[in-house]
């Protein structure tokens, strides 16, 4: 009789082999993008802890998942690009397997009602992409079968491996995989989806709310856990240890209004961790910035870039100048002199 079980491979050679893998792919000229895991904790912001939840609520999934997370922890997931609809991925196992997960866009109706019902809640892009929402906020967006998170009806699944299973361990590790990729770009879940995360200021009425109001509180991992309808791995702890975001350490100046003292002459660029508060100010500093230049002045990716300069215009901050690639974001109001 042929013995038909597969050797246990310990974790370190998993993970020495996903490094080799790498390697002769990035000298072969591949970008390679992988997923790294620090510790047992898969994801650690609200939009990867919701993505995780919302995938592990699903009875369909529940028997695969499992094998999932052991692959992603090991850092077998060695290349992740997230496009319009598209998760494509290389795993290493037994080989190297092209997995792709194709997610149907939010249908213009669905989306056009999310954006009307949390108008006025959501104060600022950069409080949208951090999760620093209000419970209702967040309550209405993870909503499942009405909100931002796709159903197993919406999701298909391709990969390379001979496995025939419905899902494979592969294509269950890359689901865990884009869940960890939010935790770094969490625009690109609206991009996986196919929708602006700037409609959903744009929808916003004049007196928008920059705090929960009275009665609510932002939402926890425990919180995630019971919208899903699930206990979720290694998040309870957390939850009580760190909740997802001090409110004590957030600043409403995500892209605060100018100040009615301008800028004296030879002052220096400000200097902030805060994306759109860096981006603000190299516009000023400089005049008038490109997609590339914000690029540099932030470190954040083009579409994230996009939809910080959109909220600008959109608050008055700035203005567009040309068209398609010519396009330039001016800023509105004195510029700083170097």
């Amino acid at each position: 009789m042929v013995d038909q079980w597969v050797p246990y491979v310990p974790v370190a050679e998993r993970r020495r082999k996903a490094a080799g893998a790498i390697a002769r792919l990035t000298k072969k000229g591949q970008t390679m993008s992988p997923v790294v895991v620090q510790g047992r904790t898969i994801a650690t912001t609200a939009w990867g802890k919701a993505w995780c939840a919302n995938m592990e609520s699903y009875s369909d999934y529940a028997n695969r998942l499992p094998r999932g997370r052991t692959y992603v922890r090991n850092g077998s997931v060695i290349d992740l690009q997230i496009t319009p609809g598209t998760a494509a991925a290389q795993v290493s196992g037994s080989s190297i397997y092209r997995t792709t997960i194709t997610v149907q866009p939010v249908p213009k109706a669905k989306w056009q009602q999310v954006c009307a019902d949390c108008a006025g809640g959501i104060d600022s892009l950069v409080e949208l992409l951090q999760g620093r929402l209000s419970k209702s906020v967040m309550d209405r967006l993870c909503r499942q079968g009405s909100g931002l998170f796709p159903m197993p009806r919406d999701i298909h699944f391709d990969c390379s491996c001979p496995d025939g299973a419905f899902m494979c361990k592969h294509v269950a590790a890359v689901l865990y995989g884009v869940g960890v990729r939010f935790d770094s770009q969490p625009e690109l879940l609206f991009t996986l989806r196919q929708v602006d995360a700037a409609e959903l200021l744009s929808k916003a009425g004049g007196d928008v709310l920059t705090a929960p109001a009275a009665g609510e509180r932002t939402l926890a991992a425990d919180d995630l856990s019971a919208l899903f309808g699930l206990e979720m791995e290694g998040l309870s702890t957390a939850a009580t240890a760190a909740p997802m975001q001090p409110r004590a350490q957030v600043k409403p100046v995500a892209v605060a209004r100018p100040s009615a003292k301008p800028s004296r002459p030879g002052a220096k660029p400000v200097r902030t961790s805060d994306p759109a508060s860096r981006l603000l100010a190299a516009l000023r500093q400089a005049g008038s910035l490109d997609n590339a230049e914000a690029r540099a002045a932030t470190g954040l990716d083009a579409q994230a870039v996009r939809l910080l300069l959109k909220q600008l215009v959109a608050d008055g901050l700035a203005r567009v100048q040309g068209q398609k690639r010519a396009t330039r974001y001016v800023a509105v109001g004195k510029k700083v002199k170097a």
